[in-house]
């Protein structure tokens, strides 16, 4: 079933075309890899996806409405957006950060109900951040901020996570538990959206993947379908080893293509 669906999507800054005419689909029950070269317009796509940012032209559709015409508050509890590089820069503790997320859950009056603090417990749980609940979220490493940062999204409960290279700043555990509770979590009636830039995390994890090249949607398909060797080499510029055994497609990069230019 069709979760959302972005239809012909342009954006531009100024005379300068950043996305063309993408078309994109999220159906319920699947993880969606955004993948790419740096600039390709992958995260500008995640931003017009959950209304950071307005498109140019085309429209947005969630459960078949048109997305303008979903309310701010209803947006805020079905739509999780993780941004790239996230941190915390207010002096809370771990647990009162993430509690932010059950902000969209209640009135301006209210104190925190019995199915708030089992929500944020479970997404510390989750995200393994437990552990420092105590601790100022703006003293933690870079990952762990990061960690946080994502339970604040679990805690909202949200039908859709968007998520711009989650794994960025973690180390190899950290990336692979990240993907796991991604993976979790887009089951049923919910979906998860990521930009990656590890091609082997996106074939094991998602069950469809966007390759974004020059601000244009190049291919999509299943993790099988589109990382082939051809399609790397165009879009990527490099040789590639790609191996397929009983956990899925991995991707080992070899060399550069000499003839290849950005």
């Amino acid at each position: 079933m069709s979760l959302l669906k972005g239809i012909k999507l342009d954006y531009k800054i100024g005379d300068i075309s950043i996305l063309k005419d993408i078309d994109i689909e999220v159906r319920t029950g699947e993880m969606v890899g955004l993948i790419g070269p740096n600039g390709a317009g992958k995260s500008t796509l995640l931003r017009l996806l959950t209304c950071v940012e307005k498109a140019t032209s085309g429209n947005i559709f969630y459960d078949d409405i048109n997305i303008d015409q979903i309310s701010l508050d209803e947006r805020a509890k079905r739509i999780g957006y993780l941004v790239q590089g996230a941190k915390a820069y207010w002096p809370f503790s771990v647990e009162k950060t993430v509690g932010l997320g059950r902000i969209p859950h209640q009135k301006w009056w209210q104190h925190s109900s019995r199915e708030d603090e089992e929500k944020i417990r479970s997404a510390m749980q989750m995200t393994e951040t437990l552990a420092y609940r105590n601790r100022i979220v703006s003293t933690l490493s870079g990952g762990e901020q990061t960690l946080v940062m994502l339970a604040r999204i679990f805690a909202t409960d949200p039908q859709v996570i968007f998520a711009d290279e989650p794994v960025a700043a973690l180390d190899p555990y950290h990336q692979l538990h990240v993907m796991e509770t991604l993976r979790q979590h887009a089951r049923d009636d919910q979906a998860a959206v990521v930009v990656l830039h590890d091609l082997s995390l996106a074939a094991r994890f998602c069950d469809r993947l966007y390759i974004i090249n020059h601000g244009e949607l190049y291919c999509s398909g299943t993790p099988n379908e589109v990382m082939t060797s051809e399609n790397i080499a165009r879009v990527y510029g490099i040789q590639t080893r790609i191996d397929c055994d009983i956990d899925g497609v991995s991707v080992t990069p070899v060399s550069r293509l000499s003839d290849h230019h950005p």
